[in-house]
């Protein structure tokens, strides 16, 4: 006897499964600028790469005898898929469905996916719209009673801890999300939101407004907002564009920790010389320039992936690869307070050496920190303690290390441009200079006593300004090994690519000792 009878209802329940909240929800999602969980899976994978679990999960409804009738499927889609031929795990929140919130959401399947990834020792991709199984006044008539928050329990942030530490995991904040979605977004290597139409907050608006204060939903948390301050990392102008940031994110790491970033086609020559480079600095300290100019001219010819643009501005970070090596970059960028490291610059340095850290990505770091940022902003933002958070990330890294001296190195955040208590590859540009702080900003305190004497104390004070000048010379300091090379600026990418040939076999893969913090 045949089973076709089951066969013909599986597929039924299939169908039901798919159709999300219904074709009004459908139509009202694209009102509002955004894709469906579906057509957003579509866009991400490879095509036709989706095996989705769980299709049948959610709320059925039977006629009198007992016949399926109609079904609600539950507000989290998850499976696995192809992303450039590459096995990845996918979730993502339907808002079709009661709005991504709990009382429509079946727990096990956000777990399930959590636990997928890590397990499968595979990437993790989150298309996060709503609340993310997060909290719903409704669930006290449901429920008939009212929950004790249990956000942090053993499975669900277990998992995703531990993912944290062991696969990549990328978060695409597509729609309002709060409360545990948000926490999700947060709790990523790399995020991103849709300009305009998504947004981020603790609670939303109608929470908020309680207190008070009465905003839209993108006043509120906007991604203006918060790829400004540290929380997202980039902004989209679109889901696709989301979709391939998140595609190019992915490419430059390994499926997890146990693995090593594999190399990329080699599509650019190695030895490539850029001439105008000898003239990329310019002879006056005032004057910027233009640091991602110099990155893309050292890098592969268009490998430069560049994360968090939008906040931490006095630091530049991203992977680019040398002779086909994935690499990550950090460097200075002098248009943001000349390149010190603020509070948040210092989170973003941490931050980035942390995700290099747990997937064996060497780093290159090119150099112009004046110090710290100072003054009274600085001290109110806590400066200091996120510089250590970020000089402790650095020491405790194993990962090879290159560090480019461009211009300046000056003071506690200088000394942080690499570990000096184990081997780095260090060079410097003839531009570059040093110290314990500028000679400019401490020349007074250093020789006041002789500058208030003199009879003349302007003309003292650029005589002794004169004086240090003549020792301020890079070719000074090599003569007692400090720089261990000054380079020609135009040798930079040979020898860039040289120490990713020469560093690469040495990468090992496993956990790392410090692991990642969010």
């Amino acid at each position: 006897m045949s089973w076709q009878p089951e066969i013909e209802e599986l597929r039924e329940r299939e169908r039901l499964g798919r159709m999300m909240g219904g074709p009004d929800k459908i139509k009202r999602q694209h009102a509002g600028g955004k894709l469906t969980v579906r057509e957003r899976i579509d866009g991400l994978l490879d095509p036709g790469s989706f095996h989705e679990i769980g299709t049948l999960a959610g709320k059925a409804e039977y006629d009198a005898d007992g016949k399926l009738v109609g079904m609600t499927p539950a507000n989290l889609v998850i499976g696995r898929g192809l992303i450039d031929g590459r096995r990845v795990v996918v979730s993502g929140d339907d808002f079709t469905v009661r709005g991504g919130a709990n009382d429509g959401a079946i727990k096990e399947k956000l777990v399930m996916s959590e636990m997928m990834a890590h397990e499968l020792r595979l990437p993790i991709v989150r298309l996060v719209d709503g609340t993310g199984g997060g909290g719903s006044v409704k669930n006290i008539e449901i429920k008939g009673y009212t929950l004790l928050p249990s956000g942090f329990d053993g499975r669900r942030w277990d998992y995703i801890v531990r993912n944290l530490e062991t696969v990549p995991v990328v978060s695409l904040a597509l729609g309002s999300v709060a409360g545990l979605g948000a926490a999700r977004v947060a709790a990523s290597h790399y995020s991103v939101m849709v300009k305009e139409t998504s947004q981020m907050f603790v609670a939303g608006p109608p929470v908020v407004s309680r207190v008070g204060q009465h905003l839209s939903k993108n006043e509120l948390g906007g991604s203006h907002i918060h790829t400004r301050n540290g929380a997202v990392d980039d902004e989209a102008a679109s889901e696709e564009e989301a979709f391939g940031r998140a595609r190019r994110f992915l490419s430059y790491l390994p499926s997890n920790v146990d693995e090593l970033p594999a190399r990329g086609p080699i599509t650019d020559d190695p030895n490539r010389r850029e001439e105008w480079l000898i003239e990329a600095i310019p002879r006056d300290k005032r004057r910027v320039y233009k640091m991602r100019s110099i990155i893309e001219a050292v890098v592969d010819k268009g490998s430069f992936f560049e994360i968090g643009k939008l906040w931490g501005r006095p630091v530049i970070s991203g992977f680019a690869r040398l002779n086909g090596w994935p690499v990550a970059i950090v460097a200075s960028d002098p248009y943001h307070y000349a390149g010190a490291w603020t509070a948040d610059a210092s989170q973003k340095v941490m931050r980035h050496v942390d995700v290099a850290e747990t997937f064996h990505l060497p780093v290159v770091h090119l150099i112009d920190i004046p110090g710290f940022f100072i003054g009274v902003e600085a001290e109110e933002t806590a400066t200091i303690r996120y510089g250590a958070r970020a000089i402790a990330a650095l020491v405790r890294a194993t990962i090879p290390w290159c560090s480019i001296i461009v211009r300046k190195c000056f003071g506690v955040a200088g000394g942080a441009h690499q570990n000096a208590g184990r081997y780095n590859v260090r060079y410097t540009w003839p531009s570059g200079e040093w110290g314990s702080l500028p000679v400019e900003g401490g020349l007074e305190a250093a020789y006041r006593g002789e500058i208030e004497a003199a009879p003349d104390p302007k003309a003292k004070h650029q005589e002794i300004e004169d004086r240090i000048n003549l020792l301020r010379s890079p070719f000074r300091a090599a003569e007692a090994f400090v720089p261990e090379e000054i380079i020609d600026p135009r040798d930079t990418r040979p020898l860039l690519c040289d120490f990713a040939d020469l560093v690469a076999p040495l990468r090992r893969p496993g956990i790392t000792r410090q692991g990642f913090r969010p």
